[in-house]
């Protein structure tokens, strides 16, 4: 039975602030499930952006980031109630959602991802993250043998250096200005962390990729400004893949940063996944999600080392104005409820 019948809900009223107010306790429809929260993950990029209201005027997150804002969309949790046409889920189990920071939420049954046993609600609340990075690694064809740079090494870029070796690049280079997340790579021989800031990328490239440049780059860190200065290191006709969503405009001049070296720009927003299934592609968010509980049950992919605060859902305004004065020692911030 659920607990009670009100929801405490995280809502930003406006930039800056954070409340939580007490709803009525959603009822699903006859395909959803009602959903008990147990975790939910902090996405520092996306969240902090909206938060601290600082982006251009007309950009995407001024169209899309309105007031009172409802944030998150990692969520875990127990089916507590299904509607009368669910059929292939049941009372008692765990699922994730694109759920918000909420007590409860309620979702399509066909939008649930379920947990293996395996997995333990830390570990699965990372599943919409890895379904983002698992794709933007998929659509760079990425492939064994290939040396990989990825720039930004927040939450999707630590995923993107792990997926990366996973999908057998070698070596990896793993770039950040922040001394604390290099920290968080795993101690890998054919990984390589670089600070930008105090030692040259291209040459540290060289250095453990035989003098040869990377193959594919992937663009972590959301900054507009450097976005060019990552082309040091990718050779003639690699692959630069935008996995983030850059806060700002960009100065591109497309001759030499796409035309003469004949780079491949590809984009990888989550949005990019195929709605269904084809033998083309097959590689739905669902069949992301069900790999990425696969590999983290097995132990293939580290999870647990990258979650490094932790907080009850009541005091989510403390530690959103800890991460709004600086986000540079955190990393995956999860909520109890």
């Amino acid at each position: 039975m659920a607990r009670n019948k009100t929801s405490e809900t995280i809502v930003f009223d406006e930039p800056n602030a954070v409340t939580i107010e007490e709803r009525e306790r959603p009822t699903p429809d006859a395909d959803e499930v009602l959903i008990r929260t147990e975790r939910t993950l902090v996405s520092t990029g996306t969240e902090l952006t909206v938060l601290s209201g600082e982006y251009p005027e007309g950009s995407y997150w001024d169209e899309h980031a309105s007031y009172p804002f409802e944030p998150g969309y990692n969520n875990v949790g127990e089916v507590v109630e299904i509607g009368t046409a669910v059929t292939d889920l049941e009372i008692g189990q765990r699922v994730g959602t694109y759920g918000p920071h909420a007590a409860y939420t309620v979702a399509s049954a066909d939008h649930c991802r379920p947990i293996p046993n395996g997995v333990d609600d830390d570990q699965a609340a990372f599943f919409t993250i890895a379904e983002i990075v698992m794709n933007g690694v998929r659509r760079s064809e990425l492939t064994w043998g290939e040396t990989a740079a990825v720039y930004g090494l927040g939450l999707l870029g630590q995923f993107a250096v792990q997926y990366c070796r996973i999908a057998g690049a070698r070596p990896v280079i793993a770039a950040d200005v922040a001394t604390r997340r290099l920290e968080y790579v795993p101690d890998d021989p054919a990984i390589e962390t670089v600070d930008p800031s105090a030692t040259d990328p291209e040459t540290a490239v060289r250095e453990v990729a035989n003098d040869r440049l990377a193959d594919v780059v992937f663009e972590v860190t959301g900054n507009p400004a450097v976005l060019t200065d990552e082309l040091d290191v990718l050779r003639e006709q690699g692959r630069f893949v935008v996995l983030s969503s850059p806060r700002g405009e960009t100065k591109f001049d497309f001759h030499d940063f796409c035309n003469g070296p004949s780079y491949h720009i590809i984009g990888a927003h989550n949005s990019s996944h195929p709605s269904v299934a084809t033998p083309e592609n097959p590689w739905t968010q669902h069949r992301h999600a069900e790999l990425f509980f696969e590999l983290v049950e097995d132990g293939d992919l580290s999870v647990d080392h990258l979650i490094s605060h932790r907080a009850d859902y009541a005091d989510a305004a403390d530690i959103y104005e800890t991460l709004l004065e600086d986000r540079s020692e955190a990393m995956g911030v999860l909520l109890e409820w």
